[in-house]
């Protein structure tokens, strides 16, 4: 993927470097920032979930089975389709599950960020919204309260852990706000609570 691709540039860059040609030293540290190394991982992330992510057949299964069983009604009745007919006309099928698969598959499901404010001052720091899905497993993270400005922040990011494997937290991250509950004055045990 992309990545293997940028490992190979940043091999080339590197042989440039050593013969100092002009602002290939600043091309090779700009690929080789953690910033851009997340992004590479998210839009990979986010190009194979496109790949894989399962689509309904139809938005509309009631509709599809009333015409087949139209076209079942002018087909030779069989016990095979008088049978069929009858599940499809059936209450439970119609009402339950046909319905509740057009509901399903009329949603989207996919994560939404709230949107950033337009009046940032222009001095003040970056931030970045992260979002990590745990579903019961741990974060692969420590935090710790800053001993000079007592900012929670991440303390260390586990090798393997959900954090390294986002690429999206790394150690010395300032902690802001922890799903929608800001996290200044608080003590870093009640921040784990909340995660």
């Amino acid at each position: 993927g992309i990545s293997h691709v940028l490992t190979l540039a940043l091999q080339e860059l590197s042989l440039l470097c050593k013969r100092d040609v002009n602002g290939v030293g600043m091309l090779y540290d700009l690929l080789r920032s953690r910033w851009l190394q997340a992004l590479l991982k998210i839009y990979e992330c986010l190009q194979h979930y496109l790949g894989k992510r399962p689509a309904p057949a139809t938005l509309q299964a009631r509709a599809l089975s009333r015409e087949v069983i139209e076209i079942l009604r002018e087909a030779p009745q069989s016990g095979d389709i008088k049978e069929l007919r009858r599940l499809l006309r059936s209450p439970h099928l119609k009402a339950a599950l046909l319905s509740a698969h057009d509901t399903v598959a009329q949603k989207d499901f996919e994560p939404t960020l709230p949107p950033l404010p337009d009046n940032i001052p222009e001095n003040e720091e970056a931030m970045r919204i992260v979002c990590l899905v745990k579903n019961n497993q741990p974060l692969g993270a420590t935090i710790k309260r800053h001993e000079i400005t007592g900012d929670i922040t991440v303390a260390r990011v586990i090798h393997g852990g959900l954090a390294d494997r986002s690429g999206l937290l790394y150690a010395g991250d300032k902690l802001v706000e922890v799903n929608g509950v800001p996290v200044e004055g608080l003590e870093p045990e009640q921040v784990i609570n909340i995660l």
